[in-house]
């Protein structure tokens, strides 16, 4: 059964790398000493070969071996080999991108649905939904599509925060979700806090971490949303 942390982001002020969710992702993995496959495709302005090197020094802290995507020889066996799917954040076009460059949709996808965990922060959670339209990145290459990998039956927006710029004139965050929710009016969306996650547990989605998130949807309010929250009136009949 589906098993996924999906974090709104991997770093908060002062923290050190992906130390916020760490007992999180601790728990998910839990004794599994096998490879950890990490997807490194989101970073554009460092490499994928820093990337994984930063992710792989703090998984083995913790005791778990960690693999570069891009190291493999051979991308498919490397997911059918691996004990969990690790995906970082960064420019969430540019992952969609290679994910659909190195034909890997619906391998993933059909993997986490049989009960690969998958671990993904920002970007990596932003391809877990069934389309990256609700991302707060620019789109520096184009996918051949937006649809993801479909894996929860939400939009996220990871970093989600409706602060105001003073003398900024541009539209708050919660702007741009009304207008996407115009456009798509049948698919609720999860604006996630910095510090925030969703944990996903065969039919039970729970909202974890510190802070409030909200959930939109078309013709209401805002709903406000704390640490324990049960979301899995979510999950499609």
């Amino acid at each position: 059964m589906p098993r996924l942390l999906l974090l709104s982001n991997s770093t908060l002020p002062g923290a050190p790398f992906l130390a916020w969710p760490e007992a999180h992702i601790r728990d998910v993995l839990g004794d599994e000493k096998g490879d950890l496959l990490f997807i490194p495709f989101a970073a554009v302005t460092f490499s994928y070969q820093e990337y994984t090197d930063a992710v792989r020094r703090v998984f083995a802290n913790w005791g778990y071996s960690v693999h570069g995507l891009h190291e493999q020889t051979d991308y498919h066996r490397a997911l059918q080999e691996a004990s969990a799917i690790v995906v970082g954040g960064g420019n969430t076009f540019a992952l969609l991108n290679q994910l659909y460059h190195n034909d890997l949709i619906t391998l993933i996808r059909e993997k986490v649905r049989w009960g690969l965990p998958y671990i993904g922060w920002s970007a990596g959670a932003n391809v877990a939904c069934p389309t990256i339209m609700t991302t707060n990145d620019m789109p520096i290459v184009k996918p051949l599509s937006f649809e993801a990998l479909d894996l929860v039956p939400f939009q996220i927006n990871p970093h989600y925060t409706d602060q105001r710029l003073p003398n900024h004139g541009g539209e708050t965050r919660r702007q741009r979700l009304e207008e996407y929710l115009v456009m798509n009016p049948g698919r609720p969306v999860i604006g996630l806090p910095e510090g925030m996650l969703i944990d996903v547990f065969e039919s039970r989605i729970t909202l974890k971490g510190n802070g409030t998130a909200f959930l939109f949807q078309s013709d209401s309010e805002p709903v406000p949303l704390s640490s324990g929250a049960d979301l899995s009136h979510l999950l499609r009949p």
